[in-house]
């Protein structure tokens, strides 16, 4: 599903970043595609946690085909040598459970997450052990779809920052906090097109 600000980000980032806009234009008809299903957002975010983009869409593939529908209960089912065999390593099992539990136990945060803040959202998933500020920024840009979001520790978006910007990493505070900036109130947008200048398939959890 596409964003609704999707657009109106593409024409303000245009006008205000000129390097930026020469991404957008490389991509017209490509946008971030919103998960709607939370409990497989987050779970596609621990299988990319710390993996390539290609790499993490085989394993998603191998790892959706162990269940003609996972949902938490029935992920519980699924024994861990399964896991493997679609390319998990024991700890990211481990996470996935502990979505899985954490879902069952708090299924009116779950079904209402959108109608949080980001704050108490962020307080809320980072207490299960596995999720950490990147898969939350993940599940708010891919699941929730805010358009605020700058992944700040993400090293693909690091990557694709310095390419483009001609700054050596390791990337300052001060220099990303100017990006923030220039791109509020679309960072989410500015994040997608700088991964989408590094990957030859877009980024989907």
């Amino acid at each position: 599903m596409k964003p609704k600000f999707w657009n109106k980000g593409k024409i303000y980032l245009s006008k205000k970043d000129k390097v930026l806009k020469s991404i957008i234009d490389s991509y017209p008809n490509d946008y971030l595609s919103i998960n709607i299903n939370y409990f497989h957002c987050l779970l596609n975010a621990i299988i990319g946690q710390q993996i390539s983009v290609s790499a993490a869409s085989a394993i998603k593939k191998r790892f959706f085909l162990l269940n003609k529908n996972i949902n938490p209960t029935n992920i519980l089912k699924v024994h861990n040598q399964s896991f493997k065999k679609v390319g998990l390593s024991k700890q990211k099992i481990s996470y996935i459970r502990n979505i899985a539990f954490f879902f069952i136990e708090n299924k009116k945060f779950t079904k209402n997450i959108n109608k949080y803040s980001e704050i108490k959202i962020k307080e809320k998933l980072i207490s299960i052990k596995g999720v950490g500020q990147w898969t939350v920024n993940m599940f708010l840009i891919f699941g929730l779809g805010r358009s605020n979001v700058l992944p700040k520790k993400d090293l693909g978006l690091l990557k694709a920052i310095s390419l483009t910007y001609k700054i050596n990493l390791p990337i300052e505070d001060k220099d990303l906090e100017k990006l923030f900036k220039r791109w509020t109130p679309y960072n989410t947008v500015a994040t997608w097109y700088l991964w989408r200048s590094l990957d030859p398939i877009p980024v989907i959890y």
